[in-house]
């Protein structure tokens, strides 16, 4: 394991990027943050989490512009020698895709095709990138494994990442890129984002307003807590160099019901929920599952935060960040 590298990392300033940066920072790397700062969710919380890491630490760059400039990203390459490349930079959310398509195509496509380019024009060998549980769409076999077939997308977003994988592939078949693809399985904690069912959930509750449940609540995440998914990216990350291209599955490794996720928010507001019963959302998945197996064993990985401590720790973030 290499430290003291230089490690780009498109969408530092989201949830996962700006969290994996601070563990980095922490060991001696040198952190070049790339992130558009736009409006899909509040921006004023992405400034806050780059504020929060200027606090502790003064070797990382802001690069305020889009990955789907490639003129702005080649100058930033040109520039500054890289060592390696964390591509979580994306449209994320699976509804917001029904609506808003051309969001995807622009931000996921050809931002990743502008990063797997520049890595192959400016010599960078190491790509680890997000990709996502949703990849898996209406798959009936559980739990979820990177030998699954997933030639069946239940959204665009899924397609977009699943179009990712593959395009990653190709780079590293022609190219000698070597890529680590990380399936994402729902990211929450502190920090998270506004867009997530947690937050939304928490922020609802503690303001007396309804919550929409979806599928009349018959539905079941497997959560991971965001701490596990950083020691995930950063194993990725120091083993990159081992191998050519790999799958894995990031997750909490224990699918939890919705119905049961809210309680324990509900315990921690110490508040009930006002519930809208609500049938399923056009793109979504009732279960997801994920077999970590394969993580395990060759990069270490083991979830640490059960669902009941890592919505306490949330609970308990959200209340001071929002003085609730």
């Amino acid at each position: 394991m290499k430290v003291n590298q230089t490690i780009l990392i498109t969408g530092g300033a989201g949830f996962v990027g700006s969290s994996v940066a601070r563990v980095l920072l922490n060991r001696g790397d040198r952190i070049l943050i790339v992130d558009n700062f736009n409006n899909y969710y509040d921006p004023r919380i992405k400034r806050d989490r780059i504020k929060n890491l200027e606090k502790d630490f003064n070797n990382f760059y802001i690069f305020e512009t889009d990955i789907t400039n490639y003129e702005e990203m080649d100058k930033i390459f040109k520039t500054e020698k890289i060592d390696k490349i964390l591509h979580l930079a994306a449209q994320a959310g699976v509804r917001y895709s029904l609506t808003n398509p051309f969001a995807y195509q622009h931000s996921n496509y050809l931002g990743t095709l502008n990063m797997l380019e520049l890595c192959r024009h400016h010599d960078i060998k190491d790509f680890v990138f997000a990709s996502s549980s949703s990849v898996y769409g209406a798959n009936k076999k559980m739990p979820f494994s990177e030998d699954d077939k997933v030639d069946a997308p239940m959204s665009l977003y899924a397609a977009t990442k699943k179009g990712n994988e593959e395009k990653a592939f190709v780079y590293h078949n022609l190219f000698g890129l070597r890529c680590t693809g990380l399936r994402f399985f729902t990211v929450y904690g502190p920090w998270g984002r506004p867009d997530m069912a947690l937050f939304l959930f928490t922020d609802a509750i503690a303001r007396d307003k309804p919550i929409n449940v979806f599928n009349y609540g018959n539905m079941a995440r497997d959560f991971t807590y965001v701490s596990d998914i950083v020691d995930g990216v950063v194993s990725a990350i120091n083993r990159s160099e081992e191998h050519s291209y790999e799958i894995f599955n990031l997750a909490g490794g224990r699918s939890v019901k919705l119905l049961d996720y809210i309680a324990e928010i509900e315990k921690n507001l110490g508040k009930r929920a006002k519930k809208n019963m609500m049938p399923m959302q056009p793109g979504d998945v009732p279960v997801s599952s994920a077999d970590i197996s394969k993580a395990e064993k060759m990069l270490g990985y083991k979830p640490q935060v059960t669902v009941e401590e890592g919505i306490k720790r949330f609970v308990e973030w959200y209340q001071d960040y929002y003085k609730i």
